[in-house]
């Protein structure tokens, strides 16, 4: 009988980043940059600094997934870069406040069903 455990490597999860600078002159402008904001949150990803959003995703084909739903949902007008980084590289990642280094988060507790 094969084995049910997936043995899990630091490069198979992966951080999709979504990075994005919008036009907020007109009240329109400021409109759809909520709502796109809003999508990012709705779809798990947290803010990590202004305008630059991460969400983890246990695999490659999952990071697809919400790749496809930030691509569907970009505004009309403005910038927004996606990136995937591995789980190891994002572990390497130097975060600074001030002069003092904090550590880097940790991915989300994945649940286990029997």
């Amino acid at each position: 009988m094969p084995s049910t455990q997936v043995a899990l490597s630091g490069y198979r999860p992966v951080w999709l980043f979504a990075m994005f600078d919008l036009p907020v002159k007109t009240p329109a402008d400021r409109r759809r940059y909520a709502q796109f904001r809003k999508l990012l949150l709705n779809d798990g990803f947290s803010m990590m600094q202004y305008s630059v959003y991460a969400r983890y995703c246990a695999s490659e084909e999952t990071a697809a997934v919400h790749r496809q739903l930030v691509r569907d949902g970009l505004p009309d007008e403005g910038q927004v870069r996606l990136l995937a980084v591995t789980d190891r590289q994002f572990g390497k990642m130097e975060n600074y406040i001030g002069k003092k280094r904090k550590p880097a988060e940790d991915p989300p507790r994945q649940l286990m069903l029997f």
